[in-house]
């Protein structure tokens, strides 16, 4: 028993000195390592504090740009003054930050209600939104801007993109009724009263229903010449 004790000892005797003769080794190595872990941390942390920062200055930039945006004075909201930053500004100097990200769908709005159509779509690609309502209307909005170009083909395909985002009453048959109408402009009919079709049979309380039987009949009758 007293032999066994003994040659455990002389054991663990000798992990600690090939421990310790491990650490005397490498010591530099080690001792660069936890540096390098306290300077990554403090990276870190300073990247946090650098990005808070941002975020604050963005925000309080984008208050009066916000503010034009709500009055329509959008050409102001865009481009901004002397004292205060635009959209434009804003997602340029802050694109990262949420008020940068919020920026550039205003300024894409504000460009496509000002017929500045190819910034319009510039901005709102670039725009990530994270709640279930502006991402669609993002989509839906290239669209028009592309309409407006009389791009419809690509109009329609954002609009059918908008349509299969997020299921609801108010932007999906809004979406099938804007694409069903460019679906009318290139002549293909079919697709158009499929699109019509949709909103008529699974969103009976859309406001677009209203007068939907009238737009089918429209896109049945293009079949029919």
């Amino acid at each position: 028993m007293k032999d066994n004790k003994e040659k455990q000892n002389v054991e663990i005797g000798e992990v600690i000195s090939k421990t310790e003769e491990f650490i005397e080794k490498n010591k530099k190595i080690l001792i660069g390592s936890i540096v390098g872990v306290f300077v990554i941390v403090a990276a870190i942390l300073g990247i946090r504090a650098y990005n808070n920062s941002r975020e604050a200055s963005a925000e309080e930039e984008i208050f009066a740009a916000e503010k034009w945006f709500g009055q329509d004075s959008l050409q102001l909201a865009l481009k901004g003054n002397s004292m205060h930053m635009g959209f434009e500004a804003i997602a340029d100097e802050y694109g990262s930050t949420k008020a940068g990200n919020r920026a550039k769908y205003c300024a894409g709005i504000s460009c496509l209600r000002l017929g500045d159509y190819n910034k319009a779509i510039s901005y709102l690609e670039k725009y990530k939104g994270k709640d279930d309502f502006t991402p669609v209307m993002a989509k839906i909005l290239i669209g028009d801007a592309y309409y407006e170009l009389n791009n419809v083909k690509d109009a329609v395909k954002y609009y059918e993109k908008a349509a299969k985002m997020d299921d609801n009453d108010i932007t999906t048959p809004y979406a099938l009724f804007k694409a069903g109408m460019g679906y009318m402009k290139l002549g293909e009919s079919e697709k158009a009263t499929e699109a019509f079709k949709q909103i008529k049979e699974k969103y009976p309380s859309a406001t677009e229903n209203r007068q939907i039987e009238k737009y089918i009949g429209y896109a049945e009758q293009m079949a029919e010449v």
